[in-house]
């Protein structure tokens, strides 16, 4: 950073706990590894105000990033911290993606205070989530069950099924374990038996395009193996017009090299449809050639009869 630059970097975020734990964490890490102070502007957000309707309903998850974005416009903030699955695949004009953290656990857990797994519901049990994805795997793992929409933040979320609103819950590992709240999770899906979003579990720090210095600094917080798997991901989501009100999982772990994509696509207007499956391999060296791969994803799901699914959804 120069000597022109402002002492304080302001990071904007939400003011739920999971998303003040993980401002805190870029403000203390930026003051661990880059010596620059930061300091948090606690904005809340239209999704964070609406909850009587699911996000698919009232303009998707971009809802929750759009108020910190003006932020960064308007001089406010100079950083905003997000969980990446809630970031739109396209960003306005003006900003980026500056670094995407090393990701915590990516999978999805099933939270219940009477039941050790989703094999042990009885028939018919009441199930929470809003997330289509979540729904249409549900439904695909078992058709007998009812689904019911949960929202809120993560506390409001665990205190409705303590008070005895559902049979079990479904949340993000990730969140859980960030709240210290790891023991609620009484058993975590199988990457392939219930495919998580596109960035779930990672963090993404979005700047102005034009903020250089800062882009610059936060290049030494980029994981590579999370960078590339995220923007494989976010690929499928882009190619196939991704929003909340389509219900795709994506999920790509990148080894010695080598990336597995795992994708499926469900029916948000009729979720006993069967799911879309693919499951693609190949050598990752940069930003292109990951996104290639979420591409030929996208393209195979969209052979096995994806398009109509999409219409499907977009007419529900």
């Amino acid at each position: 950073m120069n000597s022109s630059q402002p002492d304080t970097v302001v990071i904007a975020t939400r003011e739920s706990r999971l998303a003040l734990w993980q401002a805190e964490h870029v403000r203390d890490r930026l003051a661990a590894e880059l010596s620059l102070k930061a300091e948090l502007l606690g904005m809340t957000t239209r999704g964070d105000q609406i909850l009587d309707r699911s996000l698919s309903k009232v303009g998707g998850k971009g809802l929750f990033v759009k108020e910190l974005e003006t932020a960064l416009e308007d001089g406010r903030a100079r950083l905003a911290v997000h969980s990446l699955k809630d970031v739109p695949m396209d960003l306005p004009a003006g900003f980026v993606l500056a670094a995407i953290l090393e990701r915590e656990d990516p999978r999805d857990a099933f939270v219940s205070s009477r039941y050790e797994d989703v094999d042990a519901l009885p028939q018919g049990a009441c199930v929470g989530t809003s997330s289509l994805r979540r729904v249409v795997q549900l439904k695909a793992l078992r058709p007998d069950l009812r689904i019911e929409p949960l929202r809120g933040n993560l506390d409001t979320r665990l205190r409705k099924l303590d008070e005895g609103g559902y049979d079990a819950i479904v949340l993000a590992a990730a969140g859980l374990k960030r709240l210290g709240l790891g023991e609620r999770i009484r058993a975590v899906f199988n990457e392939q038996r219930m495919i998580p979003a596109a960035g779930q579990g990672a963090l993404g720090l979005e700047v102005r395009e034009d903020d250089a210095a800062l882009r610059q600094a936060l290049q030494a917080f980029i994981h590579t193996p999370t960078w590339l798997a995220t923007h494989a991901e976010r690929a499928v989501s882009r190619a196939l017009g991704g929003s909340c009100s389509v219900p795709l999982a994506a999920h790509a772990v990148v080894t010695a090299g080598q990336m597995q994509l795992d994708v499926a696509l469900g029916n948000a207007a009729d979720p006993s449809q069967p799911l879309l499956r693919a499951r693609l391999s190949g050598p990752v060296a940069d930003t292109a050639t990951a996104e290639a791969l979420g591409q030929a994803a996208a393209a195979q799901l969209r052979q096995q009869g994806g398009d109509a699914y999409l219409a499907a959804g977009a007419a529900a």
